[in-house]
Formats: C-alpha cells, sequence, structure tokens
C-alpha cells in the first residue's frame, strides 16, 4: 500500500470543488445578509421621508443603498462567473466617496481631505475608462468577455459530462 504525497492530494480535483462549494456557500450567506440589511434600510429610508424631512440624510439613505445594490450585483457575477467585476467594484467606490461627501457636507470637510479625494476620484475615473478602452489595444479582445465565455463554456462542458455519466 502507498501513501499519496499531501501536494498531490491537494492537486485532486475533488479537493477543488469541496472548496469551491464551501466558497460558494460563503458568498450566497453573503447575499441573503446582504438582501435582509437592503431591506432594513428601505425601512429607514421611508421613516426618513416623513416630516421633518432633512434631503440629506435622505439623500445619502438613497445612495446607501444603491451601494447595497451595487454589492449585491457584484456578489452575483462573482458567483455566476467566479470574478469579480472591475467596473462594478470601481462603480460601488464612487458612489461611496460621494456618498461620504454628500453626508459630511462639503463645507464641513478640510482642503487637504478634498484634494486626497479628489484624486481618489480621478484614478477611479481613470480606471473605469482604461477598463473601457482596453479592449482595442488587444485587437478587440474584451479580457472579460473572454474569461466569462470561457467559463460558460466549462460549465456546459461539466453539464454534458455529468448527464453522461
Amino acid at each position: 500500500m502507498t501513501i499519496t504525497p499531501w501536494y498531490k492530494w491537494l492537486n485532486n480535483g475533488g479537493v477543488i470543488k469541496i472548496l469551491e462549494f464551501i466558497q460558494d456557500f460563503i458568498i450566497v450567506s453573503l447575499c441573503i445578509g446582504l438582501f435582509g440589511f437592503m431591506i432594513l434600510q428601505l425601512r429607514e429610508m421611508f421613516v426618513s421621508l416623513l416630516p421633518p424631512l432633512n434631503f440629506t440624510r435622505v439623500t445619502a439613505d438613497i445612495l446607501f443603498v444603491l451601494i447595497l445594490v451595487e454589492l449585491f450585483r457584484l456578489l452575483i457575477i462573482y458567483l455566476q462567473e467566479r470574478r469579480v467585476s472591475i467596473g462594478v467594484a470601481v462603480e460601488v467606490s464612487i458612489v461611496s466617496v460621494l456618498r461620504e461627501i454628500i453626508v459630511k457636507g462639503i463645507l464641513e470637510i478640510p482642503w487637504s481631505q478634498i484634494l486626497a479625494t479628489g484624486a481618489f476620484l480621478l484614478v477611479l475615473a481613470v480606471l473605469l475608462v482604461v477598463r473601457v478602452w482596453l479592449p482595442p489595444t488587444f485587437e478587440g479582445v474584451d479580457p472579460e468577455q473572454k474569461i466569462s465565455a470561457r467559463y460558460q463554456q466549462k460549465r456546459q462542458f461539466d453539464k454534458v459530462e455529468n448527464n453522461l455519466v
């Protein structure tokens, strides 16, 4: 009887499938928790619409719900395609920064923090533009679509393989 070395055991496909299942379970748990939190936040947003109306708070609540929706979308994309969408992550970051500026008020923030925030938003905007203009530099191939198509093809192959067994 031969003993299998530990490094060959880790290369086994079954271990990887178990770890992917655990990771999917964690992501689904995050989705359920985030969905519940969105419902609670919606309730609080509707309460803040009652008189006396505080425009800053209502705007901050609406932006926060939008941030939660985008985070939920990011988790769904991860479950479907096994990747984190850079575009969605950057969009969430931009809306989060703008929400904080609206909540605190632009006049209440020190000038150094405004400059740092502006630089951060500029970098995020450049990331969005680079992501959009990146495919032409690779002869029209969109890396995100290529990875997504490869994953979809793998899933279809796995389904066919499972039906044959």
